[in-house]
C-alpha cells in the first residue's frame, strides 16, 4: 500500500537484516523511516534502568525487561542506526539520509520546516566523519555540538 511507511529499528536486535533489505526493496527508500524506539538508556553503559515502573537490564547494548526478558525498547541512537545501515546493511548513503530525515519529517507533518536543507527551513544538521561517527550537531542554525 503506497500510503504506508515502514518504520524500522535497525539495531541488530529488533529485526533481522533481511527485513531491512525487504523493506528497502519493496517499499523503496521513500517509504522507509529509520527510528530508534529509544529508552533512557540510549547511548549509555550497560546496567540497570527503569522504563516507567518496569525494571530493565541493559547487557551488550540490548535492553530487556527484568521480568520475562522481553525487549524493552532500544538503546539505539540515530547516528548508530545511520552507520549500521550504511556499513553493515550496505544501504546507499542517500537512501539512509532520506530514511532518517526527510521521511520521518514528512510523516510527522513537519517537512515544511525540517528534514532537508533548504532556504526557509530550520538549519538542523548532523556532521559525521568518513566513518559515520558523530562530530557535530546544529539546531536551528546554532551548534550544540561543535564539529571543530
Amino acid at each position: 500500500d503506497e500510503r504506508v511507511t515502514v518504520e524500522l529499528i535497525n539495531d541488530g536486535t529488533h529485526l533481522h537484516p533481511a527485513a531491512l533489505e525487504l523493506a528497502y526493496h519493496h517499499a523503496g527508500a521513500g517509504r522507509v523511516a529509520l527510528i530508534t524506539d529509544a529508552m533512557d538508556a540510549a547511548g549509555s553503559a550497560d546496567g540497570d534502568y527503569l522504563l516507567g515502573p518496569l525494571g530493565v537490564v541493559v547487557k551488550d547494548g540490548v535492553a530487556r525487561l527484568v521480568d520475562g526478558g522481553s525487549i524493552a525498547g532500544s538503546t539505539l541512537t540515530l547516528d548508530t542506526a545511520f552507520r549500521r545501515a550504511v556499513t553493515v546493511d550496505r544501504i546507499p548513503v542517500e537512501d539512509v539520509v532520506r530514511s532518517i530525515s526527510a521521511n520521518p519529517a514528512r510523516l510527522l507533518g513537519l517537512d515544511d520546516r525540517v528534514g532537508s536543507l533548504e532556504p526557509g527551513k530550520d538549519a538542523d544538521l548532523v556532521v559525521l566523519d568518513e566513518e559515520f561517527t558523530l562530530k557535530g550537531v546544529m539546531r536551528r542554525g546554532a551548534w550544540i555540538v561543535d564539529p571543530t
